[in-house]
């Protein structure tokens, strides 16, 4: 492969739990054995995520699936989120495969998880495939941005990946007991509810995003 020059972008991450994750991931690395290497968590991020969409599959005929995907997620943190950190902690980074390849795991991971809940009966099919369309055009904008702008945004209005976790477990413990909500004085599926929200909220980022990167671009380029 040609020894192109490759210059890194610039990390934003201003999540509300970033300060505290970093700490948190920060003196996880500092204590991680030596024969573990960041390809190693990359692999239980995935696999995790897999693990995730087939526990909700398993949901639809046993809430126990409910259960396994909440470890499911918290081992996608563990994996997704260190897997980096170790690298810097002990100075091996690779720039351009931790990025390309943490990025095309975290496309396959999410396809994984939401066909899984599309499956699972606790959300309509179309609603988990509107959700991925708008997540994976969302995602198209960031690496746009991050090649153009060299700024790499790895969270939206305060939310990172690690709230939508929360969000999401939060989620799986309520529908032990309350699978359904009410919205406009009609009963809905909680997850029907909150992927709506999701949708919404990810389509206006969407937009705004796009907009605001934009008009900074053609501010700097001017004819």
């Amino acid at each position: 492969m040609p020894d192109a020059q490759f210059h890194e972008a610039s990390r934003a991450q201003q999540s509300f739990l970033a300060p505290l994750e970093k700490r948190a991931l920060i003196w996880l690395a500092q204590r991680t054995p030596s024969w573990i290497n960041p390809d190693h968590l990359t692999v239980l991020g995935l696999v995790s995520m897999l693990g995730a969409g087939l526990s909700y599959w398993y949901a639809r005929h046993h809430k126990a699936g409910l259960i396994a995907a909440i470890v499911f997620l918290v081992l996608n943190w563990l994996g997704d989120s260190l897997d980096g950190t170790l690298a810097r902690v002990r100075n091996k980074q690779r720039p351009r495969y931790g990025f390309y390849v943490d990025h095309i795991i975290d496309a396959l991971g999410t396809f994984f998880l939401l066909a899984g809940i599309g499956f699972s009966g606790y959300m309509s099919e179309r609603l988990a495939a509107g959700l991925l369309i708008v997540y994976f055009m969302l995602s198209i904008e960031v690496y746009l941005a991050t090649y153009t702008l060299g700024s790499f945004h790895l969270s939206f209005w305060k939310f990172s990946p690690t709230e939508l976790r929360l969000l999401l477990i939060a989620g799986n413990i309520a529908l032990l007991n309350h699978p359904m909500a009410r919205l406009f004085g009609r009963q809905c599926r909680l997850f029907d509810v909150g992927g709506m929200v999701g949708f919404a909220g990810m389509s206006l980022m969407l937009i705004v995003t796009v907009a605001r990167h934009t008009a900074a671009l053609y501010r700097a380029e001017r004819v």
